[in-house]
């Protein structure tokens, strides 16, 4: 597992790449980037810094899902 790191994702412990950016898990998690906000250590991760933001083992997310409806 030298290529993996440890995060913690909605209180739930995950091994990922260890050069993964959040678009790359939100990828294998297939959630839809449009209808999600993602929190990284307490912080607001702007949708347009998904794909340049890296993640560190320990790193704890945040992520929730939009469902529309009426």
């Amino acid at each position: 597992m030298a290529d993996s790191i440890e995060i913690t994702i909605n209180g739930e412990t995950r091994f990922i790449q260890r050069d993964a950016t959040v678009a790359d898990l939100l990828g294998t998690l297939s959630l839809d980037v449009r209808k999600v906000a993602v929190e990284r250590n307490l912080e607001i991760v702007p949708r347009s810094a998904y794909a340049a933001t890296h993640l560190a083992a320990g790193d704890t997310l945040e992520i929730v899902h939009f469902i529309g409806g009426g």
